[in-house]
């Protein structure tokens, strides 16, 4: 059985490398080798000292220890590492779905977390976000979508693609849902730490519910998505067991260098996510003044973290034919809403590097010669 094209990730594929302005990236601005090595004396010599052998196939316990401060100190052995998130998503799904199991999915999302479940043969549910309510998806839908196959269900907060992120009584809500159905809450948390405020961090899911999966990556908050190294922390020790035994099928472990470079940039996190935040606040301003001067083409309810809003596009070709054209004529990539299979009515915008003001800027030239 063949797996349908993964929308966004082709599309990207088509302009990426190649188109010069990027303004719809969801990682934040990147690190480099010299800037990590320079967080800590003695890293680079450690780091040129180091056997380019095999590792851990459930990731270096150094890595593993930081893995689990991060998510609320569950405990090295209830964390596995994985290259990149996107195999982390792949596999658990996997070692946790069966044929006829039912999933619900915070909705749009990205495609892998509804894709995968529907290729192992679950049957999915989307629990629909509201525009009109700031994106803010109605907790009685999600009662009403839970039936007695339901296995999981599957959220991310920060939210891919419209910026909203869940309160700490909203996540609870759902996790008494969770709990009180005895349904498995597999949370994306790639973008976390990508709060505005230090005070809108949430705790993993995986610290707060026994059946909590939580899904984190080196790449967005931290700005570090070529080490393609991510992880998963739950509870279960079984689950666990069964993730391994199809990594065995897959990386079987990941990178060596990798995994030495991540665990030095976890252990200087607090520098690297207030660079960042910075980042964030800074473009964030800039990009909300861009919406107010032009009101006609874009209305976006503000974002409340990470590095991505929403918007919808009003103009009256479309926002997939706009992005097409936009990039075709001055390399500026904008995703449409089409990628996530919502629409064809918004666009994405990233916010989270440097490069977004020159794109920006671009963008806003080309507006203005088009009298838009």
């Amino acid at each position: 059985m063949q797996i349908p094209p993964f929308a966004l990730e082709r599309y990207f594929g088509r302009y990426e490398f190649s188109a010069p302005h990027m303004l719809s990236a969801a990682d934040c601005e990147t690190w480099s080798a010299g800037d990590l090595f320079a967080l800590e004396e003695g890293s680079l010599d450690d780091f040129c000292s180091m056997r380019f052998g095999y590792t851990e196939s459930q990731g270096d316990p150094t890595l593993r220890e930081e893995i689990s401060d991060l998510s609320g100190d569950i405990g090295p052995d209830r964390c596995v590492v994985f290259a990149g998130a996107e195999e982390a998503i792949y596999i658990t799904m996997h070692a946790l779905l069966s044929p006829g199991d039912h999933v619900v999915i915070l909705s749009p999302a990205y495609q892998s977390l509804h894709e995968v479940p529907r290729h192992i043969g679950a049957d999915v549910s989307y629990w629909q976000m509201k525009e009109e309510s700031g994106w803010r998806p109605d907790m009685a839908e999600l009662w009403s979508l839970i039936r007695p196959e339901t296995k999981c269900i599957v959220i991310n907060t920060p939210h891919n693609p419209t910026g909203f992120h869940f309160s700490a009584a909203e996540l609870d809500e759902i996790i008494g849902i969770a709990e009180e159905k005895g349904i498995w809450l597999f949370s994306d948390e790639v973008y976390r730490f990508g709060e505005y405020s230090s005070a809108d961090l949430l705790p993993s899911v995986a610290s707060w519910y026994e059946k909590g999966i939580s899904v984190g990556v080196m790449s967005k908050s931290f700005g570090l998505a070529g080490l393609r190294l991510g992880w998963v922390a739950t509870r279960d020790t079984d689950l666990i067991s069964r993730m391994l035994a199809w990594k065995d099928y897959t990386t079987i472990c990941t990178s060596a260098p990798a995994e030495f470079l991540s665990t030095l940039a976890l252990r200087h996190r607090e520098t690297i996510i207030a660079r960042n935040r910075d980042i964030l606040n800074e473009n964030r301003a800039l990009l909300n003044a861009f919406f107010a001067r032009h009101p006609d083409l874009f209305c976006c309810r503000e974002p409340r973290a990470g590095p991505v809003c929403f918007p919808r596009f009003m103009g009256e070709e479309g926002a997939e034919a706009f992005c097409d054209t936009l990039v075709r004529e001055t390399g500026v990539i904008l995703l449409p809403s089409t990628v996530f299979g919502a629409g064809d009515e918004h666009i994405r915008f990233g916010f989270g590097r440097w490069d977004m003001v020159p794109a920006l800027a671009v963008l806003e030239e080309y507006l203005a010669k088009n009298g838009r």
